[in-house]
Order: structure tokens, then C-alpha cells, then sequence
């Protein structure tokens, strides 16, 4: 889950930086680049998974 959050706000900082848009000093490429940085280094850490692995049953 948190690396499709973390692929939409890549696509969204991408975006901004081509337009060279200024939405505001919160929402600035880099910020949302250490936005996607963190769900992306959440995703590999094992958080929100939504699956439990338990191995095969016989």
C-alpha cells in the first residue's frame, strides 16, 4: 500500500517540477520527495502489509 501512496506522490512532485509550479512552501518537490522516500523505506520495513504469511499448510 505504501508504495503505490509513495508512486503517486513521486508522479505528483514530477509534475511540479516540470510545470515549476509553487502550489506553496509546504508542497514543494523536494517535500514530496521525502514524502515518497518515507512510504517507500515504510513499505520495505514490513508496515501496513496487508497480507499475513504463515507458509503452506499439508
Amino acid at each position: 500500500m505504501f508504495a503505490i501512496i509513495a508512486a503517486v506522490i513521486f508522479g505528483l512532485a514530477l509534475i511540479l517540477d516540470w510545470a515549476d509550479a509553487t502550489v506553496s512552501d509546504a508542497f514543494t518537490p523536494q517535500t514530496l520527495l521525502m514524502a515518497g522516500l518515507l512510504c517507500i523505506a515504510l513499505h520495505l520495513a514490513g508496515i501496513g502489509a496487508s497480507t499475513k504469511w504463515r507458509g503452506r499448510r499439508r
